[in-house]
């Protein structure tokens, strides 16, 4: 089962190499964020996902993220 305050850190910390793309599943996603990394345009999107991650109810975090792990 995901974590959504380990999502959160992953996006602030690492979110631009797209670990915390990797860490939910988003394997492809994450793969473009590493594959374009250089431009700081994934740091950026990272950022939002951080802000996004924080503010998002844990409901809503579990039903978008660990539907498959039967939350």
């Amino acid at each position: 089962m995901k974590s959504k305050f380990t999502a959160a850190l992953l996006a602030f910390f690492l979110g631009g190499l797209g670990i915390h793309r990797f860490y939910l599943g988003q394997n492809k996603l994450g793969l473009f964020y590493l594959l374009f990394f250089w431009t700081f345009i994934p740091a950026l999107i990272a950022l939002f996902d951080f802000f996004v991650f924080i503010f998002m109810s844990e409901d809503n975090f579990n039903y978008k993220y660990n539907l498959r792990t039967g939350f």
